[in-house]
């Protein structure tokens, strides 16, 4: 039986499917589902997370749970069993399956890309050293001052019982040990409330929780051990390779906001209900640069030793996560008004932080906006995304002295920053770019000409 699904005693299992770009592994993080429940085709039965997002996996076909293969928190490999579905009574299998077939064929949107493109052995994410919130101890005179121990069962082996997503996030956003927190929910399961009782103790302190298999969180000398895996290794492994394969330079220059602060006010006074960011006015004005220099809006194929320059702008958005820095992908952005780029920014940032976009929303940009001035520096060298040709940066916004018409005065200042792969063009083209990026910055109105 084809497209990822055995069919074994009338029973169908569901291979957990490929979730795009290379992803091999997905941690389970809530069943939606239970054994015993009946579902419909096109449910979603679990949540996963991948290195890259938490997605939701829907059932292609209807019947009744009877497997669910895997525990929350244990990680599937792709191409692995998920959930057994058998027939409803008196039926031959389970319904939906021809739909899914149909469906599969004709390329659904309501299933996920691929189904069992991998295999390999069901193994459990190792336990990553982390810092837990533990009681000092009482102080009963002249004694006091003991070590403290963790709170907790030190034997307990099995994972901490949570079926929430905002509770693990409350718990890692917080630096909380979920294996040291006492459950009050039906089975004991934990609550949001038991994660904010750990942080509102009256005397708390950071203990590390040592790990086994990786060695203690605090080594040596205080030490802390921190394991590359999962969205941090990603990062790790693309941001080395860009290093690698990509001979990139980096321009800059200073270039005076207060035209482009003004026509933000401008437009928002004008439309309310639909304010626009200076990151989306700066978006529109990359697009426009763009255009007159598709250079940059390319990548290189090393194996077939070519550039490619892509038809459409596929904008990445640098955003910073609790998981670390993401990418977000606004596709064929250049079809976008002031207005959708602004609202579609908005959104995508906000999902991306929560955890919610899909994969394939990371993925697949061709030139990088990254505004590192919300950290409150001026410039940057990053890193290229890989295998994108350029990417410009922006530092803060800050008043400076600045000549205007001969005159000194204080100005609204920031520094543009463009790096960019030699390979696709030489300094004339990068020079261009940025230039004009700069010139829309400081005269806005250039760029209704450019349109």
């Amino acid at each position: 039986m084809g497209g990822g699904m055995t069919i074994v005693e009338r029973t169908q299992v569901f291979l957990l499917p490929d979730l795009g770009e290379g992803l091999s592994e997905a941690e389970i993080v809530e069943w939606r589902v239970a054994v015993g429940d009946v579902v419909t085709v096109d449910q979603s039965v679990v949540e996963v997370e991948t290195a890259k997002a938490v997605v939701d996996v829907p059932c292609p076909y209807a019947g009744r749970v009877v497997t669910l293969h895997g525990a929350v928190g244990e990680v599937r490999p792709v191409g692995q069993p998920l959930i057994t579905i058998a027939p409803l009574d008196g039926g031959d299998e389970p319904t939906g399956h021809a739909t899914y077939r149909e469906e599969e064929r004709a390329g659904s949107g309501n299933v996920l890309i691929g189904y069992g493109t991998g295999h390999g052995s069901v193994t459990r994410r190792r336990r990553r050293p982390r810092l837990a919130v533990a009681p000092e101890p009482a102080d009963t005179g002249p004694s006091a001052g003991a070590t403290p121990a963790a709170s907790g069962d030190p034997t307990r082996s099995s994972a901490a019982l949570v079926i929430s997503p905002i509770v693990r996030r409350l718990a890692r956003e917080h630096g909380v040990d979920l294996d040291t927190v006492r459950g009050t929910g039906p089975g004991g399961v934990i609550r949001r409330a038991d994660v904010q009782a750990a942080l509102t103790a009256p005397v708390a302190r950071l203990a590390a929780v040592p790990d086994p298999q990786v060695g203690s969180a605090l080594v040596g000398d205080g030490d802390v051990i921190v394991p590359l895996t999962g969205v941090r290794k990603v990062i790790a492994d693309k941001l080395s390779r860009s290093r690698r394969e990509i001979p990139e330079v980096t321009i800059w220059v200073d270039v005076d906001a207060t035209g482009l602060l003004e026509t933000r006010a401008a437009i928002n006074a004008a439309t309310p209900d639909a304010p626009v960011s200076i990151l989306a006015l700066l978006a529109r004005i990359c697009l426009s640069g763009l255009r007159r220099f598709p250079q940059l809006n390319a990548r290189v194929d090393t194996e077939a030793q070519r550039i490619v320059q892509s038809a459409g702008v596929h904008l990445g958005i640098a955003a910073q996560t609790d998981r670390g820095l993401l990418v977000p992908v606004l596709r064929d952005a250049q079809r976008l008004t002031t207005a959708e780029l602004a609202a579609e920014l908005a959104a995508t940032t906000a999902a991306a932080r929560a955890g919610s976009l899909p994969p394939a929303r990371l993925t697949g940009g061709t030139f990088t906006l990254n505004n590192y001035g919300v950290f409150g520096v001026d410039g940057s060298t990053p890193i290229i995304n890989h295998p994108e040709a350029a990417l410009l940066g922006v530092g803060r916004i800050v008043d400076k002295p600045w000549v205007v018409d001969g005159q000194l005065a204080v100005r609204k200042v920031t520094q543009l920053s463009l790096t960019f792969d030699h390979r696709v063009c030489d300094g004339g083209v990068a020079g261009g770019f940025l230039r004009h990026v700069a010139d829309c910055v400081e005269r806005p109105a250039l760029l209704i000409a450019a349109v």
